[in-house]
């Protein structure tokens, strides 16, 4: 999917949510324990209750990983499903990968070619070569850990090194690279004072914003100094949604969830 596609499904929905299918088995409602698979069972449903409500899913690999191979057959399922039943979805791969060339390559056909993912979240530690490799595929995006919304982030990511921040120099670094056009960015919703700076550094491209609702990052805040003319965010919320209810009516219940905030983001829009 091209920027533009997304650009036009955010305008045509009045929204730019991106809803994290994170399944934990310990967390689903009971019943669905029943299924042959599920996992797909219930991301089925979330999927086609809140559809309508969002842009974009973004399933993190770990909670399917964590299940074997069955785990992984529930993925294949989960995006098989959004690519020929909603093909307007935007789809993200939540894997952290980045590695040595060669090995990126890899990565990179496993979800874009053989799953069929529009993006996949990179770290970019090993630098440049560990993460063009994914810049190589056409209408794909890799989306760039910059400056993420967990505690840990102030170990490294907000360290001065020989006169910057070690996320601006990720940023300024990054967008020297070839096919940069392609990347998009991760920086979390609890570091929203950090827009401002980060906008001057990529005017333009879309980020990727987890940790608004359960990790306690403002909406407003991070459409205040994050939102571009062409929106240029995608709001994540995981567990706020699919696990607003565990009984029997959790489709609807993530639903409404996704509705409050869809309605939120409408009016940030309008």
């Amino acid at each position: 999917m091209t920027t533009t596609n997304l650009i036009s499904e955010i305008k045509r929905k009045q929204s730019f949510l991106c809803i994290g299918l994170d399944v934990d088995l310990e967390k689903i409602p009971h019943h669905l324990l029943k299924e042959d698979d599920p996992i797909f069972a219930f991301n089925k449903a979330v999927i086609d209750a809140t559809h309508h409500l969002c842009v974009a899913y973004k399933p993190n690999t770990a909670f399917y990983e964590a299940y074997g191979l069955k785990g992984w057959q529930s993925l294949e399922k989960t995006i098989s499903y959004l690519n020929s039943n909603y093909p307007e979805i935007y789809t993200i791969a939540d894997a952290k990968r980045g590695d040595i060339g060669n090995t990126s390559r890899m990565y990179a056909k496993a979800f874009f070619n053989d799953l069929g993912f529009d993006s996949v979240t990179v770290a970019p530690y090993m630098g440049k070569d560990s993460v063009e490799p994914f810049l190589e595929f056409e209408d794909k995006h890799t989306i760039l850990l910059a400056l993420t919304s967990n505690q840990g982030a102030f170990d490294f990511q907000t360290k001065t090194l020989e006169g910057q921040e070690l996320y601006k120099s990720v940023l300024e670094t990054s967008k020297q690279w070839q096919n940069a056009h392609k990347l998009m960015y991760v920086v979390g919703a609890t570091k929203a004072e950090f827009l401002g700076d980060i906008r001057k550094i990529i005017p333009e491209n879309f980020l990727l914003v987890p940790g608004v609702g359960a990790q306690g990052g403002s909406l407003e805040e991070v459409c205040k100094y994050g939102m571009t003319e062409d929106i240029g965010l995608l709001i994540n919320s995981s567990r706020g949604i699919i696990y607003a209810s565990n009984k029997h009516d959790f489709a609807e219940a993530a639903a409404n969830k996704a509705r409050e905030l869809q309605l939120q983001m409408s009016k940030l829009l309008s």
